[in-house]
C-alpha cells in the first residue's frame, strides 16, 4: 500500500477567542529517521487523547503535526461537552436502533467523565465545569421539535435525568417547555490540549509539531515520510486530521464538510447563567459562556453551510449577532469572529476505527458531527482498545466500514449535491483577473482552464489550477477565511494553493503568474 498524503495548514485568518491562550512549548520538527510502535498524525483532541492513553500503557508513541498543538480545528471549537447529540435521540434511535442510541449516549457521557477525571487527577487548569444543557424550540417555527417525544427517546437511551422544564435560566423567547440535560460540561480547549501534551511527554511520548507528513507507505512495516525526508517506521498509524488525509472516497462518500460560524462578545458578570443552550432550527444555534480575566464572554455559533457552497461570511456573522441580541439583549460589542470545519457523517456518528479496505494497522478518527471534543475523546478510548487487542462495546457503532440503511436518504441527497458541483467546470469565472484587488482571490476562467488566482499586497497575481486534486472539483474563493474551498468534499487550500484541510492529498497545482493588469 502506498498513498501520497499531506497535512492541514492553519485553518484560516479569523481569530478564535482561544487564540490568546499560549500552549506550552514543545519539541520542534522531526529531523532524523526514527521508530515507534504507534505514529499518530494530528495533534488535536483525538490525536493527543489516543497518544496519551497508548503511552500510558507502555507503547512507544510519536505524534506528528505540521503546526502547533491544537492548531487545527480543535482550536476553533466552542467546546460544548454533551451527551445530547445534534441529531437528537429520536433520529439516532431510528438510524441506529435503541441499542445504538444507548451506546452513543453512553459513549459521550463516558468521554465527559474521562475528561473530568483527567482534569482533576492531572490538575489541568482548563476551566472545566459541569453545567446543564437546554434544548428549546424558537418562536415562529411551526410545530417545532416534539420535545416530549425527544425526552422519551432520551430516557430509552439511558439519559434518565433529562427532563422537561418550563423555561431556561435566561429568559429566552422559547416556544413552550424546554428540555434540560443535566451534567453536561464545557472546557477551554487550548488549555486542555496543553495539559494532554504535558501528560503525553511525561509518559515518554515524542511530540513533533512543525512536522509535515508527505507520504504514508508500507507492506510489512508502515513508514511515515516527512516533508524534509525523515522516515518513521512503525507498527500502527492513527490518522486524526479532521478529514482523513489517507482517504480517497471510502469515507468522503459517507460524510460531508460544513463551515460553521461563531461570534464572541462581552456580557456583564452574571447576565447569562452558565449553561449550554441549543435551539432546534436548521441549522441550529449553540450558545455558552466563557469566563476569563477579561470578563465574561457569550459565545454564539451557527449559520452552517456546506464548505465551498456559500461565500457570505459577513451576512452569516450579522445573522448570528442579530439572533444573539434578540435572545441576549445585554450582549456587548462583538469582539471575536471565526469559522470552523465540521465533518458531518450521514448517519450522525463519527467514524472511528480501522480504515476500511487497507492495512488493518491504519486507524482513523473523523466525522466529529459538531461534537469534536467528545468524539475525539471516544476515539482515544476506542482506538487504544483496538490497538491493544481488547474488545470495546462501541467498536461496531463507530466502525468506519459500517452501513446504515436508515440513513440512505441522507447519503443520496449529499452525494447528489456533490455531483452537481462539477457543473463549475463549464461556468464562467467568478470575476475577471483584472478585477481582483490586493489581498483578494477569485476563480477566473483563462480559455479552457479554471484558475485560482490571488493578488498579494505587492499587487502580484499568483495562479494555481482551480482543480481540487482530490476528485477534480473546482474550488471557490472564501473571502471570510481567505482560502480556496472545494464544494465537493470540502478540501481547503490557502491563498497560494497549499492544502489546509483534507481529503485532498496535496496542494493546488501551481501555474505561471497570470499576465494582465496589476491594479
Amino acid at each position: 500500500m502506498r498513498a501520497r498524503i499531506g497535512i492541514r495548514m492553519p485553518s484560516g485568518p479569523t481569530r478564535p477567542l482561544w487564540r490568546n491562550a499560549t500552549l506550552r512549548p514543545a519539541a520542534g520538527g522531526l529531523e532524523t529517521n526514527a521508530t515507534a510502535d504507534v505514529v499518530v498524525i494530528g495533534a488535536g483532541v483525538a490525536g493527543l487523547t489516543t497518544a496519551c492513553l497508548l503511552a500510558r500503557e507502555g507503547r512507544e508513541v510519536m505524534v506528528l503535526d505540521d503546526g502547533p498543538v491544537g492548531g487545527g480545528e480543535t482550536g476553533r471549537t466552542t467546546a460544548h461537552l454533551s451527551c445530547a447529540l445534534d441529531d437528537g435521540f429520536v433520529e439516532l434511535e431510528r438510524v441506529h436502533g435503541r441499542e445504538g442510541a444507548r451506546l452513543a449516549a453512553g459513549s459521550h457521557a463516558a468521554a465527559i467523565d474521562w475528561i473530568e477525571r483527567v482534569v482533576h487527577e492531572e490538575n489541568i487548569r482548563c476551566d472545566f465545569v459541569r453545567l446543564d444543557g437546554y434544548l428549546f424550540n424558537p418562536p415562529g417555527v411551526p410545530g417545532g421539535m416534539p420535545l416530549a417525544e425527544e425526552l422519551r427517546a432520551a430516557h430509552r437511551a439511558g439519559v434518565v435525568d433529562a427532563e422537561l422544564v418550563m423555561a431556561t435560566p435566561v429568559p429566552l423567547s422559547a416556544a413552550g417547555p424546554v428540555l434540560r440535560f443535566p451534567r453536561q460540561a464545557q472546557i477551554h480547549p487550548p488549555k486542555y490540549l496543553a495539559g494532554l501534551a504535558a501528560m503525553f511527554r511525561q509518559a515518554g511520548g515524542q511530540l513533533h509539531p512543525s512536522t509535515r507528513v508527505a507520504d504514508l507507505r508500507g507492506d510489512v512495516s508502515l513508514e511515515i515520510v516527512t516533508q524534509n525526508g525523515a522516515v518513521v517506521t512503525c507498527e500502527h498509524v492513527v490518522v486524526a486530521t479532521n478529514a482523513p488525509i489517507n482517504d480517497r472516497l471510502v469515507l468522503a462518500a459517507k460524510q460531508a464538510a460544513y463551515r460553521t460560524y461563531v461570534i464572541a462578545a462581552g456580557i456583564p458578570p452574571g447576565a447569562v447563567p452558565p449553561a449550554l443552550y441549543w435551539d432546534t432550527l436548521d441549522p441550529y444555534h449553540y450558545v455558552r459562556v466563557a469566563h476569563s480575566l477579561g470578563g465574561d464572554r457569550l459565545i454564539v455559533g451557527g449559520e452552517d453551510h456546506k464548505t465551498g457552497q456559500a461565500d457570505d461570511a459577513e451576512l452569516r456573522y450579522a445573522r448570528l449577532e442579530a439572533w444573539a441580541r434578540a435572545h441576549f439583549p445585554k450582549m456587548g460589542p462583538v469582539q471575536y469572529r471565526w469559522s470552523g470545519q465540521i465533518i458531518e457523517p450521514m448517519d450522525g456518528l463519527a467514524h472511528i476505527g480501522r480504515y476500511p479496505r487497507t492495512d488493518a494497522r491504519i486507524y482513523v478518527a473523523t466525522g466529529d458531527s459538531g461534537h469534536g471534543m467528545t468524539h475525539g475523546t471516544i476515539a482515544g478510548l476506542l482506538l487504544t482498545d483496538l490497538i491493544q487487542g481488547r474488545p470495546n462495546p462501541w467498536a461496531s457503532l463507530y466502525d468506519p466500514a459500517r452501513l446504515a440503511p436508515a440513513a440512505a436518504a441522507n447519503f443520496v441527497a449529499e452525494n447528489r449535491n456533490e455531483l452537481v458541483q462539477y457543473a463549475d467546470w463549464i461556468t464562467p469565472g467568478e470575476i475577471t483577473r483584472d478585477q481582483i484587488g490586493r489581498n483578494e482571490g477569485a476563480v477566473v476562467r483563462e480559455g479552457i482552464l479554471k484558475v485560482a488566482a490571488y493578488r498579494d499586497s505587492q499587487r502580484k497575481l499568483h495562479a494555481c489550477a482551480a482543480v481540487c486534486p482530490h476528485l477534480g472539483g473546482i474550488v471557490r474563493w472564501n473571502h471570510g477565511e481567505q482560502s480556496f474551498d472545494c464544494p465537493v468534499h470540502g478540501s481547503r487550500f490557502d491563498r497560494r494553493g497549499g492544502v489546509i484541510n483534507g481529503p485532498a492529498i496535496r496542494g493546488l497545482e501551481p501555474l505561471p503568474d497570470l499576465p494582465g493588469k496589476n491594479p
